[in-house]
């Protein structure tokens, strides 16, 4: 139930401005105040922590999470990976991705990214509209979302991820499929697809925008389907297209149930321990962070497991094998036998010997294939 080397999240929780449909633990704050250095030097106390409670421990990928990563200096990037080089040496094909934001202030960052050791750039443009971009509190225009590609290209990152938002407030088809068609054209490695959803404790929670119907997102998955395959990607997760085989192999990691390491400001891991597996959580608040990290470690229950294995398996649209359903959950594959005949009799799943696939039907209907293996309906 644990892997040969690990995924590493490392969150940074601040932002310019907090996006209404935001429910990240993240922070608005002037970016000429952010304090910097006693958020690193937090940091490395965390990681330094992870080495002494996990032991010797490579990791293949590193994901910067925000909050809005490049609001750090490059120089502040570089100490970060080297404390977690130093901790959890990292493999030669190391993934290692920081979220970007695209400000005209911090593209002039790019390069000293890259030379501090990122390798690939997720871009948070979600829309080319700068109507749209309004409706969702973004601080950057169309303009500079354009630009930012150009200089995440010039500065020599030719493996990156477009984010690209739909059914946005009062958004038309035509409008939702004009901004993937735009995405697609500048031919990112990457590109998640996925529609806004109003979460809990949010501004647009309080004050819901009017979104599309139920059969206009409809029509936008469908079409969009097709303008992206026509345009080389494959889809290998429910919001994430790939061309060339550049999947993402950290967000693999979560998804195929694998154990990661989180550092940061209300960043969470994944662990293994014997037949056990825990739950790391660190202090959320940042200015309690940065006083010293503290964690709260947990037990996932053995009745979790099989719920929490599917709630990020079936993200992904490759086939599920009784192997890794074993490794994964410590429980026997014959234990859900009956519902995966249930599954399979509605047409939301093919049976094989050696495990099972999703259906385009259970594509569809995802929520409803998780949520027949929630405990309390055993």
């Amino acid at each position: 139930m644990t892997s040969a080397s690990r995924a590493i999240y490392v969150h940074l929780p601040w932002c310019v401005r907090k996006c209404p449909y935001c429910d990240f633990n993240s922070h608005q704050r002037d970016p000429n105040a952010i304090p910097e250095a006693d958020y690193i030097a937090a940091l490395i106390q965390d990681i330094r922590t992870e080495r002494s409670l996990l032991g010797e421990i490579a990791a293949h990928s590193v994901f910067f999470g925000g909050g809005t990563p490049s609001l750090f200096s490059a120089d502040g990037i570089a100490r970060i990976l080297a404390a977690l080089n130093d901790a959890f040496p990292f493999t030669l094909d190391a993934e290692i991705t920081l979220e970007a934001n695209p400000g005209t202030f911090e593209q002039a960052k790019f390069r000293g990214y890259a030379q501090a050791g990122v390798n690939r750039l997720s871009l948070g443009i979600q829309s080319f509209d700068d109507e749209k971009l309004t409706a969702l509190g973004r601080i950057h225009g169309s303009l500079e979302a354009k630009r930012a590609i150009g200089s995440a290209r010039e500065v020599g990152f030719d493996n990156f991820n477009i984010d690209i938002m739909h059914g946005l407030p009062q958004q038309s088809v035509e409008e939702a499929l004009a901004d993937l068609a735009c995405a697609a054209e500048f031919a990112p490695t990457h590109l998640s697809w996925y529609q806004l959803t109003i979460e809990t404790n949010t501004a647009f929670y309080s004050n819901p925008p009017e979104l599309p119907d139920i059969d206009a997102l409809d029509d936008i998955e469908v079409a969009g389907f097709e303008l992206l395959r026509s345009h080389g990607f494959e889809q290998y997760e429910v919001s994430a297209w790939a061309r060339n085989g550049a999947v993402s192999r950290h967000n693999l990691s979560y998804w195929n149930y694998e154990d990661y390491i989180g550092v940061g400001a209300g960043a969470h891991g994944k662990y293994t321990q014997g037949n056990e597996i825990r739950r790391r959580q660190k202090t959320r608040r940042p200015e309690d962070y940065m006083a010293g990290p503290k964690l709260k470690d947990v037990i996932v229950p053995n009745e979790d497991r099989i719920f929490e294995f599917f709630l990020n398996r079936l993200r992904l649209f490759s086939p599920v094998s009784q192997t890794q359903f074993e490794q994964s959950t410590g429980a026997a594959y014959e234990s859900i036998n009956h519902k995966l005949i249930q599954l399979r009799d509605q047409g939301l799943v093919t049976l094989s010997p050696g495990g099972f696939e999703l259906s385009y039907r259970g594509q569809r209907f995802l929520n409803h294939v998780q949520s027949l293996f929630l405990p309390s309906e055993e």
